[in-house]
């Protein structure tokens, strides 16, 4: 897509505005996954393997363990489910480093910079994309698990709560991703980065009771950022106590986003100025 194309409409003496130009950005990031739909389908392909294999195949041991004798294959679903959900947020990460390291390694940011642009609506519409892009996946991924026995009982309101925390979640990781992206010399770089990312909810309450594991790796669980979001998700999804989960879970994603907005725009900012 030519950069010429991107100059946005000037809507006032002194440049446009930093909003027009992030909506701008997004659209030729959105532009980008029409095109190359590769990567929206790998972001896809993770949760959707790891929902089927602990369904399918290790399920019935696996849900007996942690819910207790006489579980059925549907409860351990129900349980399974909102842990999975989470990780489908996290599943987004990769895409966005790569992305941003992308521009920056194939000097687009370079051109960007000889522009009337905003500084930091690259890094926005990278950002803003990579979240539609989580929110789609979440749709298709929880159409999936009902499909195949997830049976919650969430009214309207506890459905919009849960997609606003996974929304709100999708978002701060793609904040600090962008800032992973910046950081990184290379894209091969960039997309390691943040895998840790994408397995941490298995290592919390995402697929297991935290009560079932060693002492060490239990406490790891319960203090780790994506426990309390499994939970809040899951409590709200099944109609289960949330306590304070919920008021963790959103101060986690808030750290996440603010932390990776300054991140970013500090390497941006570092970069333009070379």
């Amino acid at each position: 897509m030519s950069t010429a194309a991107l100059t946005p409409a000037k809507t006032a003496p002194g440049g446009s505005t930093a909003v027009r130009d992030s909506l701008t950005m997004l659209r030729r990031n959105l532009k980008h996954m029409q095109r190359y739909p590769a990567m929206t389908i790998s972001i896809l392909v993770m949760p959707l393997l790891f929902l089927l294999l602990f369904v399918y195949v290790f399920g019935g041991a696996i849900g007996t363990g942690t819910l207790g004798p006489g579980t059925t294959r549907d409860d351990y679903i129900n349980y399974l489910v909102p842990g999975i959900i989470v990780m489908t947020a996290t599943s987004g990460a990769v895409a966005t480093a790569v992305s941003v390291c992308t521009d920056k390694t194939e000097g687009i940011i370079n051109r960007f910079r000889t522009m009337s642009i905003s500084r930091g609506a690259m890094l926005s519409g990278h950002v803003l994309g990579s979240t539609i892009q989580v929110t789609a996946v979440l749709a298709l991924i929880t159409g999936v698990a009902v499909a195949i026995g997830f049976r919650p009982n969430a009214s309207v309101v506890e459905w919009l709560a849960a997609a606003g925390l996974l929304i709100f979640l999708a978002l701060g990781l793609s904040w600090l991703c962008a800032g992973m992206g910046m950081n990184a010399k290379t894209v091969e770089s960039a997309s390691n980065g943040p895998l840790p990312l994408t397995l941490l909810p298995l290592m919390g309450s995402a697929v297991v009771d935290p009560d079932s594991m060693p002492a060490g790796l239990r406490w790891f669980a319960e203090y780790q950022p994506f426990t309390p979001i499994n939970e809040t998700v899951r409590g709200l999804l099944m109609g289960g106590e949330i306590g304070n989960n919920g008021l963790i879970a959103l101060a986690w994603c808030a750290g996440l986003a603010l932390f990776g907005y300054w991140w970013a725009l500090r390497a941006y900012n570092k970069t333009v100025k070379r």
